[in-house]
């Protein structure tokens, strides 16, 4: 099945071989990527209670822990403003930044276990390419959907956050599709790591290695200024950084500054993570 479908992806649906067969080649991208993004979603929906569960239980039990039990040590904490430093709760900015830290989480988790079991263990994706769906297509499907994951992970975490008051800025709806695009930045990155892996024991590494010392790199739980400048350096570039320098402010009933730029910042790692996940997917169904 593997061998037609690839075939059927690589010549086209005309049966005519294109013009580059290169695995950088641009992407080739079409609507055919709806029917893939509603499959996962008619899918998911029988395990959407118990998906949601597992996905807000961790940050929230971050958020008690560190929030309520550190907060109530440390008080106020001191963050850049709009005009100048102003001191903000700890429990405030603690959940300015985990919230950023749970859209990374669900999508990484979704375009990694869950993208790894239908592209390799359940072979859902060589099903699909026997349809006239490209594998671009259903890449990009892939990518959509783990941000739309990690988006209604991160719409009910900011649902509980409202209901204890931690913020009641009108800017947070703001921070909705901003959280979209750090969804959709992380699910790009994560699916470079899935055209890679053999097993999914070569995702330990991606946690492990990656995302773990980004949160602790990246201004979630203490300011970014307490860093060595070499540290500092390099965590103003992680896409992390730039998802809280964006979201922090408008919890805090302010507008972030330097938008632009976190904003590039973001779209740069998403469209470059992108086209290399693309190719390297391209490589392994080449295979």
């Amino acid at each position: 099945m593997k061998s037609v479908a690839t075939h059927a992806h690589f010549t086209g649906a005309s049966g005519l071989k294109g013009t580059s067969n290169s695995i950088w080649r641009l992407p080739r991208l079409s609507l055919r990527f709806w029917p893939v993004f509603l499959r996962n979603l008619l899918v998911w929906r029988k395990l959407a209670i118990p998906s949601l569960v597992g996905n807000i239980a961790e940050p929230l039990m971050w958020l008690v822990a560190f929030g309520y039990g550190m907060g109530a040590l440390v008080g106020q904490i001191t963050v850049p403003g709009v005009d100048g430093d102003v001191k903000v709760p700890y429990i405030l900015f603690l959940a300015s930044g985990s919230i950023c830290m749970s859209a990374m989480q669900a999508a990484s988790f979704e375009a990694l276990y869950s993208a790894f079991s239908r592209m390799h263990v359940q072979k859902t994706w060589d099903g699909i390419m026997n349809a006239p769906v490209g594998l671009d297509d259903i890449v990009l499907a892939e990518m959509l959907w783990a941000a739309f994951k990690s988006l209604f992970t991160v719409t009910a975490i900011l649902g509980v956050m409202l209901v204890l008051g931690i913020s009641h800025s009108p800017k947070l709806l703001v921070a909705w599709p901003i959280l979209l695009g750090v969804g959709i930045t992380f699910s790009c990155i994560a699916l470079i790591f899935n055209a890679l892996a053999k097993g999914y024991d070569f995702f330990t590494y991606y946690f492990t290695l990656f995302l773990t010392p980004m949160m602790f790199l990246s201004g979630v739980f203490f300011p970014l200024e307490q860093l060595p400048f070499a540290v500092r350096v390099v965590a103003d570039w992680l896409p992390l950084s730039n998802a809280v320098a964006l979201v922090r402010p408008l919890f805090m009933d302010q507008w972030p500054t330097d938008t632009a730029r976190h904003a590039l910042v973001l779209l740069a790692y998403a469209g470059v993570s992108f086209w290399v996940a693309l190719a390297l997917t391209r490589k392994r169904f080449r295979a």
